[in-house]
């Protein structure tokens, strides 16, 4: 069997989620209660470290992993738990405008636009930059589902 690369960003992923679940496991209550709120607190811990893991797995190479680096560490400083990674803050209440009234390049910039919102860090980029950190942020968000649902497929057979 081959030896995992340590500089594969999977291993370093890979490394950093399971040091950061142990730590979370090492932290969680021994009662057998699982309330709701304590389920949602942990979910949101994982969560966070999963996104965390990666960003550090990436380093500060990509703007997408430098935001997120900056989320999680203002959120750990103000105290509160980060909630809102990789979600667009648009509302789906409004009522969606018709798309015969829009011209074809605006309607290539909405998407564009709505891209800015889902991936982190991308507010302040051009269109081709956004473009070159959704493809990488996608690629790592890949990997992040492929090692989860390597550990979950581990865990749950023992």
């Amino acid at each position: 069997m081959n030896s995992p690369n340590p500089n594969s960003l999977k291993y370093r992923f890979t490394k950093g989620l399971l040091k950061a679940l142990a730590r979370i496991n090492k932290h969680q209550p021994r009662s057998s209660s699982s309330s709701s709120r304590e389920i949602q607190r942990r979910y949101r811990r994982i969560k966070t470290a999963a996104y965390a893991s990666m960003a550090c797995a990436v380093g500060t190479r990509r703007a997408w992993s430098r935001e997120l680096l900056w989320k999680i560490r203002n959120q750990a400083r103000n105290g509160g738990v980060l909630r809102r990674i990789g979600r667009s803050t648009t509302s789906t209440h409004y009522p969606m405008k018709k798309r015969s009234q829009k011209k074809p390049v605006e309607a290539g910039l909405g998407r564009v636009d709505e891209l800015r919102k889902v991936v982190p860090g991308g507010e302040g980029m051009d269109t081709w930059s956004l473009l070159e950190e959704t493809a990488h942020y996608m690629k790592c968000l890949t990997t992040q589902v492929k090692v989860m649902r390597t550990i979950v497929a581990i865990y749950s057979t023992t």
